[in-house]
């Protein structure tokens, strides 16, 4: 059990609800050792929006991701999710880490789809996708299977469905790692970087159901080398560098008429 101390008085949030942002970060640190990797983020994502991070390696843009469902602890700061504080209760001014049940309840409403596919090789990818609803949820079979067909159905791999991840492209892994996501109906997809161990010709395939899953509404965070796709999808588009937010606002704002120059230096490097 870990606590730390708030640098507020302690008042429960005012904005806990449904008017709260999907996500919120508030002056959030994190630290490996000596090295801070994370250095006072603070960002909303509103309900519905889909927010693009960018950057060079080794700017924290995976590693704040990942601290939003938990997976890394913060070092300070407050992290929320849908109104809710993540990882952690307050109790006279101090933040008291939750549980793991706690901790692995408030994951069920974030998904998450990482680099690698990280698929259940010996399942097919309608097993894959049922898994959690089965495990986690406590869906009854037949339910589960419906609705991972549908799913299997909603990022094109019906006619896989059968199919083991060895027997798939890493395009159609990809896929059935979104579906799996989804599986579990979060209020919050996060994405690192979906695309980077894809081929280049597969990248299209997951890009084009990311683009839908946007269309239909979803809150969304993607870590992305794409461009194209944050200027097309992103509502807003931020850019991390050394563990901070230099600068976010509209996509097609930030790619043509940067004004922070670690901005404008990177965009020359990969546009």
């Amino acid at each position: 059990m870990t606590e730390f101390e708030l640098a507020e008085s302690g008042e429960p949030d005012p904005s806990a609800g449904s008017d709260a942002p999907m996500v919120r970060a508030e002056d959030v640190h994190k630290s490996f050792g000596r090295t801070e990797v994370l250095r006072g983020i603070d960002l909303e994502v509103e309900r519905g929006e889909v927010m693009c991070v960018i950057g060079p390696s080794g700017s924290g843009k995976s590693t704040f991701l990942r601290c939003i469902n938990h997976l890394e602890k913060i070092n300070a700061g407050r992290l929320s999710v849908d109104g809710q504080l993540i990882g952690y209760r307050e109790k006279n001014g101090k933040l008291h880490e939750l549980s793991e049940r706690e901790i692995a309840a408030q994951r069920r409403q974030i998904g998450m789809v990482f680099q690698r596919f990280n698929l259940f090789p010996h399942k097919t990818a309608l097993e894959n996708v049922m898994e959690a609803p089965l495990k986690v949820r406590r869906i009854p079979r037949d339910k589960a299977r419906v609705a991972a067909e549908l799913l299997l159905d909603r990022v094109g791999l019906a006619d896989r469905a059968s199919h083991y991840p060895s027997q798939l492209s890493g395009g159609q892994q990809q896929r059935v790692a979104i579906a799996r996501a989804l599986a579990m109906e979060p209020a919050l997809m996060l994405f690192d970087e979906p695309t980077s161990a894809l081929d280049p010709e597969l990248v299209g395939e997951v890009l084009d159901v990311m683009k839908t899953l946007a269309r239909d509404g979803m809150t969304m965070i993607v870590v992305t080398h794409e461009l194209g796709f944050a200027r097309e999808v992103a509502d807003t588009l931020v850019f991390m560098d050394e563990g901070r937010i230099l600068e976010q606002g509209p996509p097609p704002t930030l790619l043509t008429t940067p004004t922070h120059p670690r901005l404008r230096d990177f965009l020359s490097k990969v546009l």
